[in-house]
């Protein structure tokens, strides 16, 4: 495929930023989004949070030692779903080459959309501060010829930072990082590569360097170097055949009351209606999923007589499945999905085939003018160190 301009949009401090959009009053406060009990680590940590030392992974009563203050929220993973897929809708709405990459993070394929902007960089400045603004999320964008080169860009700058990374650049932007920088090599391949003279993504570009690392690495070890030289697929992996969604949800106790459980799945179904909705599918495959307070599970579905994505029909079926299934015992989590989706949507091939038109415009053009607006508006400094979401 010829060249193509890719966008890494990486939502920054998700799950945090969830918490203080549904709840203001964590707003500005150091928080981390955590189990409650002693033994948990940190899912994430706020930007203030951060300030005190406090990080991913990190045992929880180690962030506390380090900030007294900090607030602990525990996770609402389906708000965090939902927030997703507001996400991930909303980026569709200026290119439909989308491709999720996590619940927080995706590639964007931009080709033939930023062509429409007097200056390239309008695009990504225009979809960073609309997601702010619309979703009340903060992210950061990198832009780079191929998903690894834009995946590092977007880690250049965090908070909403917008960076590019050309190819031309990377012996000055890239090369000089330490090897614990480069993305996709995991945390227990580092000290093996630092042991071994491999201490920046440079000496992993090496040539010289090539036949040591593929002993010490492995089968992953080539496709490693040729990341580490700026090469990668710039091909999106995208389905617009979607065969099922859903809406569950963890609850802060469990519960055994008939009328709560009741109002907990007419919320569900009105959040999977309105999904469904949103992306144009019908459904006629309805299920139920309980956990019980004890981690067992029972899934049941039915197939429904016609295509639907109606709330009150969702709600209906989903509770007469559970009311045929429940065995009594208190539950704490709870979910609706909606199966044998039928979509007016494009399919995937005729996406591809508009993907794999020729592009008129060099791809190193549109980056160069990209970067040729940068300096003057201080996104980005070349020799700035990683930093990670």
């Amino acid at each position: 495929m010829a060249g193509r301009v890719l966008f890494h949009i990486d939502l920054n401090s998700f799950y945090a930023s969830a918490e203080v959009l549904k709840n203001s009053a964590l707003e500005g406060l150091p928080v981390v989004v955590a189990g409650l009990h002693r033994r948990s680590v940190v899912s994430t940590a706020s930007y203030e949070a951060r300030e005190f030392g406090v990080h991913s992974a990190m045992p929880l009563m180690m962030a506390q030692e380090k900030c007294p203050q900090l607030v602990v929220v525990q996770g609402d993973y389906s708000w965090y779903e939902e927030l997703s897929d507001r996400f991930f809708r909303f980026v569709k709405q200026f290119s439909p080459y989308v491709e999720p990459a996590s619940i927080d993070e995706c590639y964007v394929d931009v080709t033939e959309v930023i062509k429409q902007y007097k200056r390239p960089l309008d695009l990504a400045w225009t979809m960073q501060q609309q997601i702010y603004q619309k979703l009340h999320l903060p992210c950061s964008i990198g832009v780079g010829p191929n998903k690894f080169l834009a995946k590092m860009a977007s880690d250049m700058r965090k908070p909403m930072g917008i960076t590019v990374l050309r190819k031309q650049e990377i012996t000055t932007k890239l090369w000089p990082l330490s090897i614990t920088e480069m993305w996709g090599i995991g945390k227990k391949s580092h000290p093996l590569l630092i042991a071994n003279g491999i201490t920046t993504i440079g000496d992993l570009a090496n040539p010289e360097n090539e036949s040591k690392i593929m002993t010490l690495l492995g089968k992953h070890a080539y496709g490693y170097i040729q990341n580490a030289r700026g090469n990668d697929t710039n091909v999106l992996s995208f389905n617009t055949t979607v065969q099922s969604i859903s809406q569950s949800t963890t609850l802060d106790r469990d519960i055994e009351d008939y009328d709560e459980i009741k109002t907990v799945l007419r919320r569900l179904a009105k959040s999977l209606s309105r999904r469904a909705q949103n992306d144009d599918l019908k459904g006629r495959l309805i299920s139920v999923s309980i956990r019980y307070y004890d981690f067992t599970n029972a899934v049941r579905s039915m197939s429904y007589q016609e295509y639907t994505n109606d709330e009150t029909v969702l709600f209906e079926q989903a509770l007469y499945l559970f009311d045929r299934n429940h065995n009594g015992k208190p539950i704490r989590h709870l979910g609706i999905g909606l199966g044998s989706l039928f979509s007016r949507h494009k399919s995937i091939d005729q996406l591809q085939m508009k993907l794999d038109q020729p592009v008129k415009d060099s791809v190193e053009n549109v980056l160069e003018q990209l970067n040729a607006q940068l300096p003057g508006i201080h996104l980005t400094t070349a020799d700035k160190k990683l930093h990670h979401s």
